[in-house]
């Protein structure tokens, strides 16, 4: 037994092989011992070899599903290797196979994934400076691929993918967006080879060549796809026959939102890593597995295409017009069909699958039915999509029992009427049952015992049980099968003839059911890809009324999008705040266009600069997902690109500090961001000295504004308020705080102009600093704006304004002049801004 568990184990060094022995799974040598660590069991030895102990371990095969999706959850694959010879006819050990590798990316059993989770295998191929990616959602079909033109780019879709599972070459182990990720496969470089590409997928779509797919401007993409279906199929051992299509993306399709980005809107989980203070978790309210992994998708991947977007939002239209909730409620009795159409593909679907289907089958007519009156396009697409299916439902309803048992070596599956043979054996049970009353009568007779019992256990069969006392008496022929404390078991020559049919019929019973079985899932093959047009339009469906529901619970309205360079948001909300904190939400204007692109803004640290730079790009967002926004009303253009520079610290496994963070994210703005891009930044230049942290802030917000982006900028650094007066199309807007007893009020409104101070004495106040410690800042930054004012004067002191020849006494001019301006209006540096404005104005210097 050993020599064949390592011939199979050489063929999956680096996997742990689940060997079936049995009732058990068990693992041996370096195996038992990671799987021992891993899932906390017991480490065992059995044998020896070469004089030492076998270090083994196992699990029962029927609890085997909760200890692989601890496995798979960690990131490690596993091979399970299953005894397919029959113990009864074996010469030596049972013929064993590895039926199936389970991997991260691969995983198709409802007991290791997640309803509302995608499980991606992704692959990774670079050459030059190109690259592209592919990936694969095997427990739907669904089969994609891109290629970029920057290797820079595999970052930004690996976190809009997020994949469980990455296949790189050996010689693209640099890839960037790898190193914080798990489940990395390295293979061969000659696996991503275009002929080899080729022939995977024309084999798996039955086409002579490529030309369909339109391949001919991303070889790359091919490439890559066909090495990520050759790795999927080895994992399965059979071809992936239900995969959709291969759907080739093309660059500009979707709006842009780069890793960064993604992790400051907290879109599927929040800074923290929580995902209960998420977007997707607020809006979900979907009422099947597959409409929440759509709507996951579509947070995701916000699309441009205008014309599409109007679709989506016409199906909104249509449920918030008449009363979606007749159909969410036919929703709520749909399973998850996209996943359970994988499974018979794969020829891995479970009995309760198939009961589940059939319920969902028999509820469509009724969904058909909500929909009857849609005038929406898109929704009399998805109403013909759904079918019905009355063939296939007669086929399940005939063929499936009503509760069917969770395995199908327990029997009781199949309906009694499909087989006649099967009737045949179960009626020999059934028999059974009087047969063995009226023995228990007959042999209480006969030996006078009325404490005399029939009884059946699976462990010792049929047997007659007489109390102890009497076991004296035991008439002839009985013999002894079992002796327990007050109890005598026996056998009759009789009963074992009877539990030999019996449990002949029993065994040929489940052997029948297993064939009937697998010849079902063979005449439901041909359904695969129907059932899963069908489930691609329920998770459309229930996605648009899930987006109803979200718009009247919490008050959203329509988007207008126009082709304009525009982006003008009447009373717009954060949704996620507004929904979690306890106050009210105050609603802000946001006005970008032609003419007004760039906002500086200026306030108090908590004073709601973040959050309403934020909600700007979420309803942005939503909108490109085919959401309605939550605002009053949105005007949104044609944006390409959303980039935020938001709170950062310590990328402490990367070895950069907080401020390279920033600079780094910076960077791909100012190297990236188009006129028809919308840019959030958030107190740049925090992480270095005031004058440097100053100077770089001015000198990005400068060429943002040069570039013509949408730009939220938001500062501390005062002297930048002074820039609208020197760039067109920028102007300042502060948050409202008011001072009141020595301490601060937000008013979370955005107002114009410039914040006339930071307030932060004061917020330090609100957090906790102990009062000495505020007194003792007070006192120093008196002192410093002293010093301040000082430097200013004499600094100003060495400029010509003021050394004029008829100038006696100079300095005191411009003490003066600075103490005739309001001080509540300007800080001494934007004075003296101030005065040389007013110089240049001035058509002489007397002025």
């Amino acid at each position: 037994m050993m020599q064949q568990y390592l011939r199979i184990k050489a063929d999956y060094p680096d996997t742990l092989v689940f060997y079936r022995m049995g009732d058990f799974y068990e693992l041996f040598y370096s195996d038992a011992e990671k799987a021992a660590q891993l899932l906390d069991i017991t480490l065992t030895h059995r044998g020896s070899s070469a004089g030492a102990p076998i270090p083994m371990a196992g699990v029962p095969f029927h609890s085997a599903d909760s200890y692989l999706a601890r496995l798979v959850k960690q990131g490690y694959p596993v091979a399970i290797c299953e005894q397919i010879g029959d113990p009864k006819t074996s010469k030596g050990p049972v013929e064993r196979k590895v039926q199936r590798v389970i991997t991260p990316g691969t995983l198709t059993d409802e007991s290791l994934m997640e309803d509302r989770a995608e499980s991606l295998l992704a692959a990774c191929y670079s050459k030059g400076n190109a690259a592209a990616i592919a990936w694969l959602e095997v427990a739907s079909g669904r089969f994609e691929a891109t290629q970029l033109a920057s290797v820079d780019q595999l970052c930004d879709e690996l976190a809009r993918l997020n994949p469980a599972e990455i296949l790189i070459a050996e010689s693209s182990a640099e890839l960037p967006g790898l190193e914080s990720k798990h489940g990395i496969q390295t293979v061969s470089d000659w696996q991503f080879d275009y002929d080899r590409a080729e022939q995977a997928l024309t084999q798996a779509f039955s086409t002579r060549d490529l030309t369909s797919f339109d391949a001919g401007d991303c070889p790359l993409a091919i490439q890559t796809a066909g090495c990520l279906l050759y790795y999927a199929n080895d994992m399965y051992g059979k071809q992936m026959s239900h995969l959709q299509d291969l759907v080739l993306h093309r660059d500009g399709a979707l709006l842009q939102i780069d890793a960064a980005t993604r992790e400051h809107l907290e879109i599927t989980e929040s800074g923290s890593g929580d995902k209960r203070f998420s977007l997707l978790t607020l809006l979900d309210q979907c009422k099947t597995p597959m409409g929440g992994r759509l709507l996951n998708r579509w947070l995701n991947n916000p699309i441009r295409d205008q014309g599409e977007l109007r679709q989506r939002h016409a199906c909104v239209d249509y449920f918030i017009e008449r009363d979606q909730q007749s159909t969410r409620d036919v929703l709520a009795e749909i399973g998850d069909i996209e996943r359970i159409a994988t499974r018979i593909a794969l020829e891995t679907a479970r009995p309760g699958d198939l009961a589940r289907l059939r319920g969902a089958l028999a509820v469509l007519d009724r969904l058909i039915r909500t929909l009857v009156e849609a005038p929406a396009p898109r929704l009399e697409q998805l109403r013909v999509q759904l079918g019905p299916f009355p063939e296939l439902l007669d086929l399940l309803a005939s063929a499936i029992m009503d509760e069917p048992a969770a395995h199908l070596r327990d029997g009781n599956v199949i309906r009694d009427g499909f087989s006649q043979e099967l009737d045949l054996l179960r009626q020999l049970k059934t028999d059974s049952g009087a047969w063995l009353l009226e023995l228990e009568s007959r042999e209480r007779e006969r030996t006078g015992i009325k404490q005399l019992k029939v009884q059946y256990n699976r462990v010792h069969g049929y047997y007659i049980e007489l109390p102890r006392r009497v076991s004296d008496d035991i008439p002839r022929g009985y013999v002894r099968r079992q002796t327990l404390k007050n109890a005598e078991r026996y056998i009759t020559d009789e009963l074992k003839e009877f539990e030999d049919k019996i449990l002949g019929a029993r065994e040929k019973a489940v052997a029948l059911e297993k064939m009937l079985y697998a010849d079902l899932l063979v005449q439901l093959a041909p359904y695969v890809k129907t059932l899963h047009a069908c489930a691609r339009a329920i998770a459309e469906i229930d996605v648009a009324s899930n987006f109803a529901l979200q718009a009247q619970r919490l008050d959203f309205c329509k988007p207008e999008l126009v082709e304009d360079c525009v982006l003008v948001i009447n009373q717009g909300r954060h949704p996620v705040v507004e929904h979690f904190q306890q106050s009210g939400f105050i609603a802000n204007d946001t006005h970008l266009s032609d003419d007004h692109r760039m906002q500086l803004i200026t306030g108090p640290n908590m004073g709601g600069k973040s959050t309403y730079m934020r909600q700007n790009a979420i309803i942005t967002l939503l909108a490109h997902c085919g959401s309605y926004v939550p605002a009053k009303a949105a005007r949104i253009g044609n944006i390409d690109r959303i980039f935020t520079r938001i709170g950062a610290s310590d990328d402490l496994a990367g070895g950069r500090s907080t401020f390279m963070v920033e600079m780094t994210e910076m960077a791909l703005i100012l190297r990236n961001a188009t006129r028809q891009s919308l840019v959030l930044v958030d107190e740049i230049g925090r992480g270095t000295s005031t004058f440097d942290g100053l100077a770089l802030a001015w000198a990005c917000a400068r060429e943002l504004a040069n570039k013509g982006s949408f730009t939220l900028f938001s500062t501390h650094y005062f002297e930048l308020t002074s820039l609208p007066d020197q760039l067109p199309g920028c102007e300042n807007v502060h948050l409202e705080a008011i001072e009141h007893e020595h301490s601060i009020v937000f008013l979370y409104a955005v107002k114009p102009g410039p914040a006339s101070q930071s307030y932060g004495l004061q917020v330090a106040r609100l957090a906790g600093i102990p009062v000495d410690v505020i007194k003792r800042a007070k006192q120093k930054l008196a002192e410093l704006e002293a010093l301040q004012n000082q430097q200013l004067i004499q600094a100003g002191n060495q400029l010509p304004l003021f050394q004029a020849e008829h100038q006696s006494d100079p300095e005191s001019r411009l003490e003066s002049l600075i103490r005739q301006l309001n001080p509540d209006e300007f800080s001494p540096r934007q004075a003296l801004d101030k005065l040389y404005e007013l110089k240049a104005a001035a058509d002489d210097e007397s002025a």
